[in-house]
C-alpha cells in the first residue's frame, strides 16, 4: 500500500468534496496515463498512486477509516491498494469512458435504445394572453417510426442478421498496452445487425418526417421565457428507445403601456401640472377587465409619485392570488401657453412669490 498521504497525492484539502476529488484524479490520470508515458514507469507509479488514493477517497466508509487511523487502519479492513488496472475499470471505469474514451475490460456494451432527441417551439404572446392563459393549436415538423417497418427499417418479410465482425454488440475491441479500446463497430456502424433488405419507405431508418399538429394549452400567469414540457412529443427514440420531450417556449410580447416584473405589473400615467396640484380622478385600463378602472390622483402629487392598486397585477403561475399594479405619476408641463394662461400662472405666481422668498431665505439664512 502507498504510505503516502491521499490527500498530498491528489493535491485537495482534507475537507475537499466528491467532485473536487473526483475532478482533480481526472487530471492526473489524464497527466500520468501509461498509454499517453509509453515506458515511463515514474509515470506509472504516479498513475497508481492516484488511482488508489481515489479509491479510498470516493468511499465514504473507507475515507472515514482513513481519516481517523491513517494506513494502518485500512490494513485492517482487507484493503491492499491497487490492485491493478482491471480492478481500476471495475471499480470506476465511467471517469475513463467519459474522459479517455475507452473502457477496460469486462464492462457489458451500452443499451442500443436511445430516447429520442427533444424538440423546441417558440410561441409568442401578448401580455394579456399571458394574463388569461391561452389555447392555441401548433404544427411542426418532426421524425416518427415508419409504419410500414414498424420502426424496424426492414422491409417487410426480409430478416436481420448479427453482425459478424461484431458478433451483435456493436462495437470491436482491440487491446493496447494495458487497456483493452472499445471502439463502434466499422462494419455494422454500432447497430449490430445488418439489414439485408432495407424499407423502402424509410431507407432502413425506421424513421420518417411526418407533420405534427397538437392543442397546447397556456395556463394564467406565465412570463417571458416560461417553458412547457410535453412528454414524449419530440423525436422518436432508437431501437425501441421512447420518443423526446417537446418544450413550448414562451415569449410575452411587449405592452405599449404596462411592463411587468414577475407578479406586479408597473405603468407611467401622464397627467397635467393642474391635475397633480389640484387632484383629480382619472380612468386606466386594467389587464383582465373590460371596463376601466377609476383612479384618484391625490391632490399636490409629485412627479414620480407611485399609486398602488393592490390585486391588480399578474395572476400568479397555478395560483389565484395576484400581484400589484404600480402607476407612477408623469406630471406634463404645457410647452405653449395661451395668453390667458400665462395671466392666470402669473398671478399665481405672485400670490406665491412671498411663500417662496421665505423658503429660499430659510435654506440660505438670509
Amino acid at each position: 500500500m502507498n504510505s503516502r498521504d491521499y490527500y498530498e497525492t491528489l493535491d485537495v484539502s482534507r475537507d475537499a468534496g466528491d467532485e473536487e476529488i473526483k475532478k482533480a484524479y481526472r487530471k492526473l490520470a489524464m497527466k500520468y496515463h501509461p498509454d499517453k508515458n509509453p515506458g515511463d514507469k515514474g509515470a506509472e507509479e504516479k498513475f497508481k498512486e492516484a488511482s488508489e488514493a481515489y479509491e479510498v477517497l470516493r468511499d465514504r466508509e473507507k475515507r472515514r477509516i482513513y481519516d481517523q487511523y491513517g494506513h494502518e487502519g485500512l490494513k485492517g479492513t482487507g484493503f491492499n491498494g491497487f490492485n491493478g488496472f482491471n480492478d481500476i475499470f471495475s471499480s470506476f471505469g465511467d471517469i475513463f469512458e467519459d474522459f479517455f474514451g475507452f473502457s477496460g475490460g469486462g464492462r457489458s456494451g451500452r443499451s442500443r435504445a436511445r430516447k429520442g432527441k427533444d424538440l423546441r417551439y417558440d410561441m409568442e404572446l401578448t401580455l394579456e394572453e399571458a394574463f388569461s392563459g391561452k389555447e392555441k393549436n401548433i404544427s411542426f415538423q418532426k421524425w416518427v417510426h415508419c409504419e410500414i417497418c414498424e420502426g424496424s427499417g426492414v422491409s417487410p418479410g426480409s430478416d436481420v442478421k448479427k453482425c459478424s465482425t461484431c458478433n451483435g454488440n456493436g462495437s470491436v475491441i482491440t487491446s493496447q498496452g494495458f487497456f483493452r479500446i472499445k471502439t463502434t463497430c466499422p462494419t455494422c456502424n454500432g447497430q449490430g445487425t445488418i439489414i439485408s433488405k432495407p424499407c423502402h419507405e424509410c431507407s432502413g431508418e425506421g424513421k420518417v418526417r411526418s407533420k405534427k399538429e397538437i392543442n397546447i394549452k397556456i395556463p394564467p400567469g406565465v412570463d417571458n421565457g416560461s417553458q412547457l414540457r410535453l412528454r414524449g412529443e419530440g423525436e422518436a427514440g432508437e431501437h425501441g428507445g421512447p420518443p423526446g420531450d417537446l418544450f413550448i417556449v414562451l415569449h410575452v410580447k411587449e405592452h405599449e403601456l404596462f411592463s411587468r416584473d414577475g407578479e406586479n405589473l408597473f405603468a407611467e400615467i401622464p397627467i397635467s401640472f393642474v391635475q397633480a396640484a389640484l387632484g383629480d380622478r382619472i380612468n386606466i385600463p386594467v389587464i383582465g377587465q373590460e371596463e376601466q378602472k377609476e383612479v384618484k390622483v391625490p391632490q399636490g402629487s409629485q412627479p414620480g409619485d407611485i399609486i398602488t392598486l393592490a390585486g391588480l397585477g399578474m395572476p400568479g403561475l397555478n395560483r389565484r392570488q395576484r400581484g400589484d399594479l404600480y402607476l407612477k405619476l408623469n406630471v406634463r408641463i404645457p410647452k405653449k401657453l395661451s395668453n390667458r394662461q400665462k395671466e392666470i400662472l402669473e398671478e399665481f405666481a405672485k400670490s406665491e412669490e412671498s411663500k417662496t422668498s421665505n423658503i429660499i431665505g430659510k435654506i440660505f439664512g438670509s
